[in-house]
């Protein structure tokens, strides 16, 4: 099976996932826990970095599609940054330019929650 991991920092009141590997129809349940646990923590404003992932399917976009709605309920929002060309390609095939901001780095996108 194909690695994936999160990893989770916290950059004053944003919290920044980090994905690495291969997020797919089995690996999307770690991604699934670690929203679910930011959500039960009241944690809203919420910058995922694209950077070290190398594959992401349509079980992978679903995830991002499952939690907006209830971060965006309580006045925060899922930033996501740093994807590769061919991660992006993906989520613009599939109109998500339009659904959430997409930055190219991490820095840019911690930065839009305070404007």
């Amino acid at each position: 099976m194909a690695e994936f991991n999160t990893t989770l920092k916290e950059q004053g009141d944003i919290s920044i996932i980090k994905l690495k590997g291969y997020l797919d129809a089995h690996t999307a349940p770690v991604l699934e826990n670690k929203f679910n646990e930011l959500i039960n923590n009241n944690k809203y404003k919420i910058v995922v970095d694209f950077q070290d992932l190398a594959y992401i399917s349509s079980a992978g976009l679903g995830v991002f599609m499952a939690y907006i709605e209830k971060v965006r309920e309580n006045q925060g929002d899922i930033k996501l940054a740093s994807m590769s060309d061919k991660v992006y390609n993906i989520f613009d095939l599939l109109g998500f330019p339009l659904l959430y901001e997409i930055f190219k780095t991490e820095e840019e996108a911690i930065k839009k929650f305070s404007e």
